[in-house]
């Protein structure tokens, strides 16, 4: 099985576009370096509403990188990871349904992200072909999974990565191997799309002091913002909190 980040930036900032386009190629190879050098083999590009192609000419110091982008949908963020994302989406929108269907129509997989931050799109009644745990907020993988669970959805993982020291917080192991015939196969999109759409996926947490240290800055900063939400039977008597 190999190892792939699902969820990452090439920039740790958002405006002043002219600046941040022209960071990108840098820090395309920041995140596919260290990408490289945790030992996984790929990594998506999934930057806010838009799909830059990037040319790292295969050198083995970079994991391979995964088209992909995070479109801002009318209720939350989903991920549209596959060969041929669209290169631009407007903000605020699409509705997720329609998210959904201009993944597939593009030979892609759509991705509910996040869904416990931010989002009201784990709500929605669509044709999403995974969830996500989330590298910045791993404490709610047992509300995933219930939420997994009641979709009939396979989990993936993804580091949600600003910041290259952020990748592969979470990941996703692939078992790309053709339907039917598990086993090692090329890392391409097409081979991505068709382990997530079998299910022949696992998702992964990576754990560790420093890891732990940013996920509580996460933690605080989102729920100073609001972000964060909990599902109604976590707010159960006796649930406790989520594991961390």
């Amino acid at each position: 099985m190999l190892a792939v980040d699902l969820h990452a930036h090439t920039r740790f900032f958002h405006g002043h576009e002219d600046a941040a386009a022209a960071f990108d190629p840098l820090g395309v190879r920041l995140l596919a370096g260290v990408a490289r050098a945790r030992g996984l083999d790929g990594v998506a590009l999934t930057n806010h509403d838009y799909y830059r192609e990037f040319d790292l000419g295969g050198s083995e110091a970079f994991a391979t990188t995964i088209p992909g982008v995070e479109v801002t949908t009318t209720h939350g963020h989903v991920l549209v990871v596959g060969p041929d994302p669209p290169r631009r989406t407007a903000p605020g929108e699409l509705t997720p349904e329609e998210t959904v269907e201009l993944a597939h129509d593009r030979g892609c997989v759509a991705i509910i992200a996040h869904p416990y931050r931010n989002s009201t799109v784990r709500n929605v009644e669509a044709d999403f072909d995974a969830i996500e745990v989330n590298g910045k907020h791993p404490r709610t993988e047992e509300w995933v999974r219930r939420l997994a669970e009641t979709h009939d959805l396979p989990i993936v993982g993804g580091s949600d990565a600003h910041y290259p020291v952020e990748v592969g917080r979470a990941y996703t192991k692939l078992d790309l191997g053709t339907s039917g015939r598990p086993g090692a196969a090329e890392l391409t999109p097409e081979a991505v799309v068709d382990a997530i759409r079998d299910g022949r996926v696992e998702s992964r947490v990576s754990r560790g002091p420093i890891n732990r240290g940013v996920r509580w800055l996460y933690r605080e900063i989102h729920e100073d913002k609001g972000y964060l939400q909990r599902p109604e039977w976590a707010e159960s008597p006796g649930v406790g909190e989520p594991p961390k």
